[in-house]
């Protein structure tokens, strides 16, 4: 049994966010049912993409602008405790599935949206994608050039656990009270948190914060990384396994004050070093070091193997364990199906 066990989640999400918030609930044990649009959503047309965000969900299709698609949505959502969507502020309303619609039904619900910049305020009807909610955040440097098609999409995957954690916090006081709620979530709005908790930058040095914190590329044209902060103990561990005695002993307060100069002497001491060699020096020496590594060569790692990290999710429960690798719904598989605490 699963943290999450027997809480019922409708989700009614498209793209990235709202699935992987919806599969971290239903990784952790939630009956989550996916309800998509005639046809499927855009997102099963890019299968490796789809699949790795809807496991463990049961699939239904349902047209909301027809009388019989809005009565199934409303019976569902009459016994839910989850009600998650991704449409643009508005739209959900004109559908007849909108917050105070769906409470009338179900005072206990927690009703979440998603959208780029929120339910309410100046920008709420502009149009957008990771990039620009990135871009108005605050969270691309000013150097920024357009990403690849690989890059992280960070507001993404920043509001979706966000929504995730808002989502258990209001089912919590639900199940006390009797009474749900309403989440607006914006992803701008979760990066512009995070940011606000950095202090703002005043110059670009080329060289980390501190000494010994960055990325360094290394002679066979790969890269590390170190991450060197205050320690004492990290700092002489990094210096003494680079060859670099003579300033293992610097103490934090002077590194302060030489950035320059001591940061351009690990990187050269780096630069003479395969990203093997460097590796096993500075691991063997206890120095906060990480190779920079592809996507492939991630999947590889024997740590996240170990963990099960892709199969079972982030999250590490010992008593009440996540469950394990779960099945993608087919295009309205589970036609006719209701809540399984409900059937069962």
């Amino acid at each position: 049994m699963a943290p999450l066990d027997g809480l019922r989640v409708l989700d009614l999400t498209m793209w990235r966010p709202g699935p992987y918030a919806t599969q971290l609930l239903a990784q952790l044990g939630a009956d989550v049912i996916k309800v998509e649009p005639p046809g499927g959503e855009p997102m099963r047309m890019f299968g490796d993409h789809f699949d790795v965000l809807n496991r463990h969900k049961r699939g239904i299709a349902l047209d909301l602008k027809s009388e019989d698609g809005l009565k199934a949505l409303r019976g569902l959502a009459k016994d839910a405790e989850v009600f998650v969507e991704g449409f643009r502020p508005g739209v959900a309303e004109r559908l007849g599935v909108g917050h105070e619609t769906l409470r009338e039904l179900n005072p206990r619900l927690v009703y979440c949206s998603i959208s780029g910049y929120g339910a309410e305020g100046p920008l709420k009807d502009v149009p957008g994608h990771d990039i620009n909610y990135r871009a108005y955040a605050a969270a691309l440097p000013p150097d920024a050039v357009s990403p690849e098609a690989d890059e992280l999409p960070l507001a993404d995957m920043a509001a979706a656990t966000m929504a995730a954690f808002a989502i258990t916090a209001a089912c919590l006081k639900a199940r006390g009270t009797g009474v749900g709620d309403r989440i607006d979530l914006g992803m701008a709005d979760v990066l512009a948190h995070w940011v606000g908790t950095v202090p703002a930058a005043t110059r670009r040095s080329g060289a980390g914060p501190v000494p010994g914190y960055g990325v360094y590329p290394t002679k066979d044209g790969r890269k590390i990384t170190l991450g060197v902060v205050s320690e004492e103990r990290l700092w002489a561990a990094t210096c003494r396994a680079l060859g670099i005695d003579e300033h293992a002993d610097v103490p934090f307060a002077e590194r302060l004050g030489r950035i320059g100069e001591l940061d351009a002497a690990v990187t050269a001491a780096v630069a003479g070093l395969t990203q093997a060699e460097a590796i096993e020096r500075l691991g063997e020496a206890g120095a906060p070091v990480a190779p920079l590594v592809s996507h492939a060569e991630m999947l590889d790692l024997d740590h996240f193997r170990e963990r099960r990290i892709q199969e079972e999710g982030p999250v590490r429960t010992t008593v009440h364990p996540p469950l394990p690798q779960g099945a993608v719904p087919r295009l309205d598989e589970h036609r006719g199906q209701t809540w399984r605490r409900l059937t069962d």
